[in-house]
């Protein structure tokens, strides 16, 4: 059943962290793998799940700088993986099916953001290759382990309003933007979970979000000049507005992996620590574009990307 886009009075907000999300969540026994789980909002959200009893795998393409910044957190263990780089996608899969465990929560917080153009693989442009196609043939190469009544959780971003899918031009041939580039990949992230839900028929449930403004190693491509254009700083290079900190950042990703006020649903895409309304056209920063819902685009980009990677666990 499709689940509305509308707010459902989760009692959370703006200021909610990820700790006060996850108050009273017994995750005993269960596996949570996340993806960017040893920096900003990541790192938070894997101490979080630890906290609550879960065992997580963070997979990292630094392996060594995952351990040392995870170090004295139990129950976690680190792996390889290069999201820009299929065959370490499916190697670190393999890996982790040949272990025969079960996973019940999979969080796809790694990411890159407004970066200098830059190509990977098969000369794929790097942000929606990295923040979509690589997580894409995750889940897709690890869908046999993943459990029923399991949770996957696209980290998307306000930043899908910058653009939709370029279905005639997805890589930039024909002229580079890196602000639209993130922005096609952040509606990615939603489009994936819209059509992943639809697949899975409730077995398993899928959420995008937006975790808000944060400063985190993500700003490592946006300089001051370019956050006071975006007046994201002030003249001085001053914060401007109210930005989150990483426990408030890391608790929509929570939230969506964990509250049981989100049982029986799925497919949509949230915002602090709620459902989002749809965005209107007076206030199309808020909420989330049609775009980024639409279930025929969202069918049409599974397609292409299980063509793309090989991938598809549905085929």
């Amino acid at each position: 059943m499709t689940t509305p886009q509308h707010k459902i009075g989760s009692g959370f907000g703006y200021h909610s962290t990820a700790a006060e999300v996850a108050a009273g969540v017994d995750l005993t026994g269960k596996l949570a793998l996340v993806t960017g789980g040893y920096s900003g909002i990541g790192l938070e959200t894997t101490r979080v799940l630890a906290a609550a009893g879960a065992r997580v795998v963070v997979p990292a393409r630094r392996p060594a700088n995952a351990a040392e910044a995870l170090a004295g957190i139990d129950g976690v263990e680190v792996d390889e993986l290069d999201l820009g780089d299929l065959d370490s996608v499916r190697a670190f899969a393999d890996r982790f099916l040949a272990t025969d465990r079960r996973i019940d929560v999979v969080i796809a917080s790694a990411g890159v953001m407004a970066m200098p153009q830059t190509r990977v693989g098969p000369g794929w442009e790097a942000q929606f290759a990295i923040n979509h196609l690589g997580h894409f043939a995750l889940v897709n190469r690890l869908w046999p382990a993943v459990a029923d009544g399991a949770r996957v959780v696209m980290v998307s971003s306000r930043g899908h309003n910058f653009s939709g899918i370029r279905w005639d031009d997805p890589w930039f041939a024909d002229g580079y933007d890196r602000w639209l580039a993130y922005g096609q990949a952040k509606t990615a992230n939603v489009l994936f979970a819209v059509h992943l839900d639809a697949l899975a028929e409730a077995r398993v449930r899928a959420f995008a979000l937006h975790p808000g403004r944060i400063r985190t190693a993500l700003l490592r491509h946006v300089d001051t000049d370019d956050m006071r254009e975006r007046g994201m700083v002030d003249a001085e290079g001053n914060i401007v507005g109210d930005w989150k900190t990483v426990g408030e950042g890391a608790a929509t990703q929570v939230w969506a992996a964990t509250s049981p006020q989100l049982a029986g649903m799925g497919g949509v895409y949230l915002e602090d620590c709620e459902i989002a309304e749809p965005a209107r056209p007076d206030d199309p920063m808020h909420g989330v574009r049609d775009h980024a819902t639409d279930p025929a685009q969202a069918a049409r980009l599974w397609a292409m990307s299980a063509e793309l990677t090989g991938e598809n666990a549905f085929a």
